[in-house]
């Protein structure tokens, strides 16, 4: 068989042509990633090098075997095949490369890899076509109109045209055999007749369209949303390993010198660590993260979708391929909107459906620090902010009231103190949380637990706090409490609260293991330390709270505590565990006056009522408050309440334990 490298095209050589081509496509490539490089290396540091077989792990699970694509199935199901393809399909491409040079390389044909490869070819190419309807007819809500798109399937449909008008070019003028029915079949078919001159010239001009197209795409992928499809796999990798936990306002600087830094949080582009400016090259655009979440669809200024879109396009213009790096803009208040980075609740909810695991709360989080020490807090915050300097909680109340719901239920904490019971402020000083409290000190005491409270010691978790970006209140929160807690010699530290859960276990340091208090309740049922009275003919559904579920992966335990309640009818929500519908956000969240079409709250309690619910259970204070008030505003009391899942417990626990006396 004639090589390619033999054949000539005008007053170049094959061989020399191809080489020309090739080097030039190379360094081209090279250069364009060298340029994207620049803001990676002029950024924070991040140090995402620990736990490697814990990283390759998630590299195999969510890019080599595609794990979240499926969970929106029609796109999903569309992208696995291609990605599958182009899997296929890449020794064949590098081998085109190499056949370009020498017939060594030149593909056999009639092997097994052979006719799966022209069948990948076929189904891409296919793909390609689909894609493309799904973008410019079929289109879904999130997916924005894009020229960007639509070239880009156009020029994978004709490289893998390409790719079987060579496979099929090559077999009518070499006799040999194709995969049934695949493109190169179809290419074979038509060139039967033809002499071996023309399909020779159609094969080796197949093989020039081939390259020319592969390092077009190559070159071009860097400047828009299939840039995802080099920079993914090492955003993947580098993901972060814990969800619940926050990143610091700088790594590598102490807690204790923060005061050293010239600026906190991030003010300008270079402030993002390099791993968050991977992420915005890394977002394929695909608008997931914008459905789920919850502060879009309700109206708020928030999609973090247009978030990463944003910064990536600010990233090309400020570092272009060609030219000299240009003068950056603040970014809050010229590129985003300070609504927009306020609106965020923090859910996770769009870190949850990202198939190629973007962040996003630490961003926000650096981005709100950067308002905060530009003396840009919302005018709606300042109250409770003082307060919580002032008197270690927001809602301004004196510390000596923090127990005051706890006469006859729990006492200070001592020396021998086995178990605390961290209550945190909204338990602590709203009338009607004050209930999940008694439920909770109840219960311990049903359980027989060596237990206490901090009382007046206790100040509020801060976890809130610091996710507004006020972290240096968060510290002076922190270092209380936990002078507290040592001091009161616990060896564990229980709460009903997710918010002061997470913060406790992720926020904090050095203290005692942390549980909710439904990781206590399972095992007590499981040995037969809570019985159950049979429970009423109302129909429950359990509303997983945000830093529970998806940043604690707490989804079971306080499903099974309602499943083991003799007759308790439970139903689940369309939108439960990692995919739960946020309340409305905790702490500062309720303080903050976003513009919204609809509250959270009242979306969620419709898809309560939608499921046939009567009665909604939470595991959070906030959840509890948020879910009571939105069932009022949507007008759903004759067929709706809410109750914690303590007070639940509490209520149906068979023998109740009378109160203790002062």
């Amino acid at each position: 068989m004639d090589s390619i490298a033999q054949s000539h095209y005008g007053f170049l050589t094959g061989l020399e042509l191809i080489f020309l081509l090739h080097l030039l496509g190379t360094i081209c490539f090279l250069y364009i990633v060298w340029r994207r490089l620049q803001p990676l290396i002029k950024a924070q540091a991040d140090p995402r090098f620990d736990h490697p077989l814990t990283r390759l792990g998630r590299v195999f699970q969510y890019w080599l075997a595609q794990w979240r694509h499926p969970r929106f199935r029609y796109a999903g199901a569309m992208h696995i095949l291609i990605f599958a393809g182009f899997l296929l399909l890449a020794t064949h491409a590098f081998q085109l490369l190499a056949f370009g040079i020498s017939d060594r390389f030149a593909p056999q044909s009639g092997g097994v890899y052979e006719l799966i490869r022209q069948y990948a070819a076929t189904l891409v190419f296919l793909c390609m076509i689909a894609a493309a309807a799904r973008r410019l007819v079929f289109r879904p809500a999130r997916y924005p109109r894009s020229a960007d798109a639509i070239f880009l399937l156009g020029v994978i449909a004709l490289l893998m045209f390409a790719d079987g008008l060579f496979d099929g070019s090559r077999a009518a003028s070499h006799l040999e055999g194709v995969a049934p029915f695949s493109l190169a079949w179809l290419v074979s078919a038509t060139l039967a007749g033809s002499t071996y001159t023309v399909s020779h010239a159609v094969y080796l001009g197949a093989y020039l369209l081939h390259e020319i197209l592969f390092f077009t795409l190559l070159c071009y992928r860097p400047f828009g949303i299939q840039f995802h499809v080099e920079t993914s796999l090492f955003s993947i990798y580098f993901s972060k390993l814990h969800r619940g936990a926050l990143k610091p306002v700088r790594w590598g600087v102490p807690d204790d010198q923060l005061d050293r830094i010239e600026s906190l949080g991030v003010k300008k582009f270079e402030d993002f660590t390099w791993k968050h400016i991977l992420d915005f090259y890394s977002c394929a655009d695909c608008g997931r993260c914008s459905d789920m979440c919850p502060s879009h669809a309700v109206g708020r200024a928030l999609s973090p979708r247009t978030l990463s879109i944003k910064a990536r396009d600010y990233a090309f213009r400020k570092y272009p391929v060609l030219g000299q790096s240009r003068d950056g803009q603040l970014l809050v208040g010229d590129l985003f909107a300070e609504d927009e980075i306020w609106s965020c609740t923090t859910c996770g909810s769009c870190e949850a459906e990202c198939p190629l695991l973007v962040e996003y709360i630490d961003k926000i989080v650096d981005l709100r620090r950067g308002l905060v020490d530009s003396g840009k807090t919302p005018q709606s915050l300042h109250k409770p902010l003082k307060s919580l300097e002032s008197r270690g909680n927001p809602f301004g109340k004196l510390e000596k009231k923090r127990a005051d719901w706890a006469k006859g239920l729990a006492h200070p904490a001592t020396a021998d103190t086995d178990t605390l019971y961290f209550v945190d402020s909204i338990t602590s000083y709203d009338e009607r949380m004050q209930s999940i409290g008694r439920a909770v000190t109840r219960i311990l005491t049903h359980l027989g637990q060596n237990f206490a409270i901090l009382g007046a010691k206790e100040r509020d978790s801060g976890h809130d706090v610091r996710r507004f970006g006020e972290e240096t209140l968060f510290l002076a929160l922190r270092d209380s409490n936990t002078e507290a807690i040592r001091a009161s010699g616990a060896r564990r530290i229980i709460t009903a609260d997710p918010h002061a859960f997470n913060a406790l276990k992720h926020d904090y340091r050095d203290l005692p293991p942390v549980q909710h208090i439904s990781q206590i309740l399972l095992p007590a049922i499981n040995a037969g330390q809570i019985h159950f009275q049979p429970a009423d003919s109302a129909t429950y559904t359990y509303h997983d709270p945000c830093y529970l579920g998806r940043h604690n992966a707490i989804y079971d335990d306080p499903r099974d505590v309602l499943d083991s309640i003799s007759g308790l009818h439970r139903v689940e929500m369309a939108r439960c565990r990692d995919r739960s519908f946020c309340c409305g956000g905790g702490g500062l969240a309720t303080f903050y006056e976003a513009k919204e079409r609809e509250r959270m709250g009242v979306r969620r309690v419709r898809m309560a009522a939608d499921a046939g619910a009567n009665v909604i259970v939470t595991a959070c204070p906030f959840c509890l408050s948020n879910v009571e008030d939105a069932i009022k505003v949507a007008g759903l009391e004759s067929n709706l309440t809410a109750i914690d899942l303590t007070e639940l417990v509490d209520r149906q626990i068979r023998i109740q334990v009378p109160e203790m006396t002062t």
